[in-house]
């Protein structure tokens, strides 16, 4: 029986500078954008609340 994860590594894309970053869907933290600092993810427990678009998803 193959089992896949619940969390995964997501791509998304700062709303104020356009930087691309690549974040983990159950973030325990607060994650800023590297470059602008602007929130992209809170953390809520379980999965985050994404506030940035998101792009991809990483397999």
């Amino acid at each position: 029986m193959l089992v896949t994860p619940d969390s995964r590594f997501i791509k998304v894309k700062c709303a104020q500078c356009k930087n691309e970053q690549i974040i983990f869907d159950r973030a325990s933290t607060k994650v800023n954008c590297l470059v602008c600092g602007k929130p992209l993810a809170e953390s809520k427990g379980g999965k985050a609340k994404i506030l940035a678009k998101i792009i991809g998803v990483l397999e």
